[in-house]
């Protein structure tokens, strides 16, 4: 995932004017400028997601394993990007695990904030493509649900 200039997380992307490009190669054209060395396929498309209201965008949503040498490469590549420290602030990996408090990794990480459909892509495809158990997916978005413990004021405690 990548922070974006407005402090969403979110996944590289962008419009595709169809009449020009096919969804893979506008989507190859973006990534291309942001990430520089990943190619996406047909074979990559997980689902689509239509967004209602005044500015309906459809977002589509693909997804590739890759090696842990290919997802440096990628990282490296990122900074190097165009859109670097412009549209995107840098890379996120996504912690697959939740630690003994039961909000460590996942579940602190879905309490961020998200742009657009990429929380719900993000769930899909973690489910989808088996990368985190369904009962443990599903504690993680129920603990993001849960009111969270009150800040000590510690302005009020040094007076």
């Amino acid at each position: 995932m990548q922070m974006r200039f407005d402090g969403l997380l979110g996944f590289p992307g962008g419009f595709v004017d169809r009449r020009y490009w096919s969804l893979e190669d506008g989507l190859n054209r973006v990534l291309g400028l942001g990430l520089g060395c990943v190619r996406l396929t047909e074979a990559d498309y997980l689902c689509s997601h239509l967004t209602e209201g005044p500015h309906r965008v459809v977002a589509h949503f693909y997804a590739r394993q890759l090696t842990l040498e290919e997802l440096h490469t990628i990282e490296i590549s990122a900074v190097h990007s165009r859109d670097h420290g412009m549209e995107v602030m840098g890379m996120v990996r996504v912690p697959l695990y939740t630690q003994k408090d039961r909000m460590g990794g996942l579940p602190n990480f879905l309490a961020n904030s998200f742009v657009g459909t990429a929380k719900f892509q993000l769930l899909f495809a973690l489910k989808i493509l088996n990368m985190v158990p369904e009962e443990k997916l599903a504690e993680a978005v129920a603990a993001t649900l849960r009111p969270k413990k009150a800040a000590i004021d510690h302005a009020g405690g040094a007076a």
